[in-house]
């Protein structure tokens, strides 16, 4: 069910829960600002979830409340996991969804990799 994104953060969401370690996932990089992991429900043959270990519900809230360390540092990371895995003269997509229109299902922001296959061109319908 898409989140409404101007609603506080919520601290019992499954993103928090994972960066306290409540549940598990399946780590691909870590550091002081980022966590990155597979999808458990991937929309591409590669699918990698990339969040900032701050409180922080969509990339207009972060963009506003984060600290430059805390921006730079996550930016970093979404680069930092796409070249590891190996994606950037294949190619990969970048998507972070924001509230009720976009369908953001998680109020924690997190940046989608998809990659793997041909993934097309993006259509607004």
């Amino acid at each position: 069910m898409p989140i409404d994104a101007t609603l506080p953060y919520d601290d019992n969401n499954v993103f928090a829960r994972i960066l306290r370690g409540e549940l598990p996932s399946k780590t691909v990089y870590e550091d002081e600002f980022a966590l990155a992991f597979h999808d458990i429900n991937p929309q591409a043959p590669l699918h990698i979830l990339v969040i900032p270990k701050g409180s922080y519900v969509s990339w207009d809230d972060f963009s506003e409340r984060g600290s430059d360390a805390e921006i730079a540092g996550f930016v970093r990371a979404v680069g930092k996991v796409a070249r590891d895995q190996g994606l950037v003269a294949p190619g990969y997509r970048l998507l972070a969804n924001v509230g009720l229109d976009s369908h953001q299902e998680v109020p924690h922001l997190h940046v989608h990799i998809f990659a793997g296959k041909p993934l097309g061109p993006m259509l607004a319908r």
